[in-house]
C-alpha cells in the first residue's frame, strides 16, 4: 500500500518492523483485516505477490474504493503502524518520540466555563459512603 522510497529514505509499509508493529496491534481490527486480505486475494486469484507493481497498485486502488469497512479498516492500521515507525517520522522531519513525552505548552483558556458543572449535582450514585446491610 506504501511503496519504498530510497531517496528519501522512506521504508515501505511491507518493511519487517513495519508489518510486525502492525500484526501486534491489530486487536480488534483482526476480523475486517483478514476479510480485506482475504477478499484481496480473491481478486488477484492468489497471485497477490507474483503480480507486478503497477496491476497491484491498480487492484488496491479498486478494492480501497469498493472494498467498504474491511477495505477502510486496512488501510487505517496500514497507516497507523507505518506513521508509527521512528524511520518514516525523521524522513518527515519530525522528532521520532511519542507525542507527549515531552509534553506541549497549551495555550490557557478559561477555568470558569466549568463552574456550571462543578455546581451540579452528581449525575451518579457514589456506593463510597453507603452503610452495608447484613444479609
Amino acid at each position: 500500500m506504501i511503496p519504498d522510497d530510497p531517496a528519501l529514505g522512506m521504508p515501505g509499509a511491507d518493511d519487517p518492523a513495519i508489518l510486525a508493529d502492525l500484526a501486534k496491534s491489530l486487536g480488534r481490527d483482526l476480523p475486517r483485516v483478514r476479510e480485506a486480505v482475504a477478499a484481496i486475494a480473491t481478486k488477484s486469484v492468489g497471485a497477490f505477490a507474483d503480480m507486478d507493481r503497477d496491476r497491484r497498485e491498480a487492484l488496491i486502488n479498486d478494492y480501497y474504493a469498493h472494498g467498504g469497512a474491511a477495505a477502510a479498516t486496512l488501510g487505517r492500521v496500514i497507516l497507523a503502524a507505518y506513521y508509527r515507525d521512528d524511520r518514516v517520522l525523521l524522513a518527515l522531519g519530525m522528532e521520532a518520540r511519542p507525542p507527549f513525552l515531552k509534553g506541549y505548552t497549551l495555550e490557557q483558556g478559561d477555568w470558569s466555563l466549568l463552574d456550571a458543572v462543578r455546581k451540579r449535582p452528581p449525575l451518579w450514585r457514589d456506593d463510597r459512603n453507603a452503610t452495608r446491610r447484613e444479609p
